[in-house]
């Protein structure tokens, strides 16, 4: 998913760089306790401030990453970082609705995309659009019909690749306008 999300991304004119969580990288199941996660998002912020120089940054990420993400920028900005993208937040654990995982990100002073499916079982959406309502410089795109993996089932009309392209258009768009 994110390597098909990245190639359309760069199609786009967007500039990627991946990084993977030191728990990943060693093929363990269980993640890195949050300060290493969040050391983990502030390291690959500061090498693509090294590799892309003057042009504008963008962090984010799918799922934890993207919550990782967000509490690094909660904690602390994030050196030239224009917005924050969200492929799937993860707004509770699936089966456990609740807001608590959002508590911070009405912290984040930076503009943020929120890229939502409607069947996301980690994000319920009558949840998310109340906690992201009263914050400033958010956009919710959602995406109907999509899972928190961003698959559609057969009956939607579309595919899983038509909602990549949709993903890639919204988040290029979206950047290009506060990139100005």
């Amino acid at each position: 998913f994110l390597e098909a999300l990245v190639e359309r991304l760069c199609a786009r004119g967007i500039a990627v760089l991946r990084y993977q969580f030191p728990y990943m990288e060693h093929g363990r199941k269980r993640p890195d306790w949050p300060p290493t996660l969040l050391a983990t998002v502030r390291s690959a912020v500061a090498a693509a401030t090294t590799e892309a120089d003057s042009l504008p940054l963008f962090a984010g990420g799918k799922s934890m990453g993207g919550r990782m993400t967000s509490l690094a920028a909660a904690e602390r900005p994030l050196p030239r970082v224009h917005g924050l993208v969200f492929v799937g937040f993860p707004l509770h654990p699936a089966g456990r609705p609740g807001t608590g995982r959002a508590e911070h990100l009405a912290r984040v002073d930076r503009p943020m995309l929120f890229l939502q499916g409607t069947r996301d079982r980690l994000a319920d959406l009558d949840l998310l659009r109340p906690v992201l309502a009263p914050l400033d410089g958010v956009t919710l795109h959602v995406i109907e019909d999509a899972d928190h993996g961003f698959h559609m089932p057969r009956r939607a009309g579309r595919n899983d690749e038509d909602v990549l392209d949709e993903l890639a258009d919204v988040a290029a768009g979206w950047m290009a306008r506060l990139a100005g």
